[in-house]
């Protein structure tokens, strides 16, 4: 094959590529779940309240605990909406108000168990260990 017949294919050829290539979705874009779908009301137009949603909570040595609930960082006693943030916990947070407490949690379907360390100890597969496998 000549040069002048080379040239020209090989240009085809690396510039098509992309223009066949698919989009990869982002891996850091939320479930479809936490995406508001719905159009946004008219001016003027009350929305109805959301339930309260935990975002993050902030744990810091020598300031006041605070979390992000519905996109707002509130500090311990701060306000949301008419509840006041009671208690800032590990993976949740407390919320009082005049209808009682609601407890929100970050990861809300995951349950954590406690194993106590003696089943833990128990479980482990029996046999030789890594150092042993050494050479």
């Amino acid at each position: 094959m000549s040069m002048a017949r080379t040239i020209p294919a090989l240009l085809l050829a690396l510039t098509a590529g992309p223009l066949w290539a698919q989009g990869l979705p982002d891996p850091t874009r939320p479930p479809p779940a936490f995406e508001s779908g719905a159009a946004a009301p008219a001016a003027g137009a009350a929305t109805p309240p959301t339930a309260p949603r935990l975002q993050s909570i902030i744990r810091r040595q020598g300031a006041r605990s605070a979390a992000v609930i519905n996109g707002v960082y509130v500090e311990l006693g701060g306000k949301v909406g008419e509840a006041t943030l009671d208690r800032v916990g590990e993976d949740s947070v407390d919320l009082r108000s005049t209808a009682g407490r609601e407890t929100l949690y970050l990861t809300p379907g995951i349950g954590k168990q406690v194993v106590p360390a003696e089943a833990a100890v128990a479980k482990r597969p029996r046999g030789k260990t890594e150092k042993a496998n050494r050479p």
